[in-house]
């Protein structure tokens, strides 16, 4: 049990650290308009219309950021959990609670939506498959 808790704390560590590096080069690539602070209430209006005219790029970056992070927590988790499937879907789960929870504030572009509500479990088991330890073939 504590193994299992110890991985899935490492995959969210993993998943919070990859999704904020690519949403922070997905930020260097498509900078926001000068003078917009997403975390300003009284911009919030603003945001929301930059977010439904943000260049293609910025929007797939957005959506890379939650996927990445759900792939590489639901690999870390699952490397060091005994239950590696039931970890993976946890991270993911986590990163759809997320996407929720930001579409919920801010409207986004639909696609943008839905593909941060469908991709993050199935990386994330994705991920867990490929994390499995390979047994080596003897002769």
């Amino acid at each position: 049990m504590l193994r299992n808790v110890l991985a899935l704390l490492a995959g969210i560590l993993a998943m919070f650290l990859v999704t904020w590096s690519l949403e922070a080069l997905g930020h260097v690539a498509f900078p926001l308009p000068s003078g917009l602070d997403p975390r300003d209430p009284a911009q919030a209006q603003a945001f929301a219309r930059y977010l439904a005219t943000m260049p293609l790029g910025a929007q797939a970056a957005l959506v890379l950021a939650w996927s990445g992070g759900a792939f590489a927590g639901g690999f870390v988790g699952a490397r060091f959990a005994r239950h590696p499937r039931s970890v993976a879907v946890a991270v993911g789960a986590l990163v759809v609670a997320g996407v929720i929870g930001m579409i919920m504030l801010v409207p986004h572009p639909s696609w943008v939506a839905a593909a941060g509500l469908v991709l993050p479990i199935p990386l994330a088991l994705w991920a867990a498959r490929l994390a499995r330890p390979r047994i080596p073939l003897t002769d």
